[in-house]
């Protein structure tokens, strides 16, 4: 008898793989595998890349200028000022590709940590526009912004009932 097949996550469109390249290596430099490995982090596990569609993709953004390999640090990837730019002006799209991984409404079987991450990642890419293409007034309120959330995130913990 056949077994069945495992569900499936959401369907990846064209172009994903590009702009989760771009997305994950916003937020820092990281060599290919590692670029497979916060995609599959950001989506909780639902969508890991295959070698055969990153590592063409990553020379297609090499050769449009997008990113950069330091082959000095293990071949890092990272953003070039034409990169930055367009990660920049298209936070629309690189948002969409994590869309269809998001869960809505509350999780039954307990804390699932790897949306926790998601918004973690999707936090520094925020914080890697502000960085690299804001004003110095964004910067200064973006700060303001950082401050109060650590502040909010240990007092969680502070809060919590120990048993």
């Amino acid at each position: 008898m056949a077994q069945p097949e495992p569900p499936r996550g959401p369907r990846v469109r064209r172009g994903d793989v590009r702009a989760a390249i771009l997305d994950v290596v916003a937020v820092e430099p990281l060599n290919g595998y590692q670029v497979i490995q916060q995609i599959a982090e950001r989506t909780g596990g639902q969508w890991k890349p295959s070698p055969g569609s990153v590592y063409p993709t990553i020379s297609q953004l090499e050769d449009e200028g997008l990113i950069v390999g330091d082959e000095e640090r293990g071949r890092t990837l990272r953003l070039t000022p034409e990169g930055e730019a367009y990660v920049a002006e298209h936070p629309e799209e690189l948002a969409a590709v994590w869309e269809p991984f998001e869960v809505e409404g509350p999780v039954e079987d307990g804390p699932d940590l790897s949306l926790l991450k998601s918004e973690a990642g999707q936090l520094m890419s925020a914080l890697w526009q502000i960085l690299s293409s804001g004003t110095d007034q964004q910067r200064k309120d973006a700060m303001a912004v950082l401050i109060e959330t650590r502040r909010k995130l240990y007092g969680l913990l502070a809060d919590e009932d120990p048993r």
